[in-house]
């Protein structure tokens, strides 16, 4: 049994092409949906899914990990919205699970897989920038794959060997800029979070490390190490706003400590 799960929060545009991909081999998709406002339960549930509501979560692994708990597969591929797998991929998710149900055991062979994404960036597929083949765990023997649910760039963590998957996500994540900036707010306001809980102060140091170094180091490996210049503009850019991720972040942390004292109360 085959299962595929998804995390998704207004997503009308989006899972339509995600879930129709995966319907025809798929024995269950499984969609935790964060109380999105638009269509996009009804349309899961028109192409087959299972949906569960629940709340939106800034940190959206916390209901990726509620799908992934809901998965009865052997097999799991942890898909979001914006993801498309190829005929290559598909192939190999079949064929793993054939292989995984003639296995007696999963020692010293892959119980997950590295698959490689194809990112859409302005209109533009990363060749370089460190956004290829930017790779990921999504396919994963159930039961030996877990996310932390403390980040939303993370990892699963795996309990046994990873592999390497044939074929590519096709991640449509930033079709326009427009995309690009609301994701970009969203994680930036989440890092702040984070910074602000781990009491990160707002001093000469930590200002310097945000706002110059920071910024200037990430541009300097996404354009320069990592060849962004090849993938022209869309590369000039992504690293500039990769750069400009810290510094938004700290300001965020700045607000939050200013919102703290505005609510202290004053003594006379």
């Amino acid at each position: 049994m085959i299962s595929v799960v998804l995390a998704t929060h207004n997503e009308q545009l989006n899972i339509k092409r995600c879930l129709e991909a995966v319907k025809a081999w798929a024995d269950e998709i499984i969609v935790v949906d964060g109380n999105s406002t638009d269509d996009t339960r009804e349309i899961a549930q028109e192409l087959g899914a299972k949906v569960i509501n629940t709340t939106n979560k800034l940190n959206f692994h916390i209901n990726k990990q509620l799908a992934m708990d809901q998965a009865k597969g052997d097999v799991v591929l942890q898909l979001d919205a914006d993801e498309v797998i190829d005929e290559e991929l598909a192939g190999f998710i079949r064929k793993i699970h054939t292989q995984i149900l003639k296995r007696k055991s999963h020692q010293d062979v892959p119980v997950a897989w590295w698959l490689k994404r194809k990112n859409l960036f302005m209109g533009h597929f990363f060749t370089k920038t460190g956004q290829y083949p930017d790779p990921v765990i999504r396919l994963y023997v159930n039961g030996h794959a877990k996310l932390p649910q403390k980040d939303v760039h993370e990892q699963m963590e795996v309990d046994g060997k990873i592999g390497w998957a044939e074929g590519h996500l096709i991640h449509y994540a930033n079709p326009s800029f427009t995309d690009y900036m609301r994701k970009w707010n969203a994680y930036t306001s989440f890092q702040a979070q984070k910074l602000f809980e781990s009491k990160t102060s707002i001093n000469f140091t930590n200002s310097f490390r945000y706002l110059i170094w920071l910024p200037k180091k990430t541009f300097f490996l996404l354009f320069i190490r990592h060849k962004g210049f090849v993938d022209k503009v869309p590369g000039f850019v992504f690293s500039l706003m990769s750069g400009l991720y810290h510094s938004m972040s700290y300001l965020k942390l700045w607000e939050l400590y200013q919102q703290q004292s505005a609510h202290q109360p004053t003594t006379k």
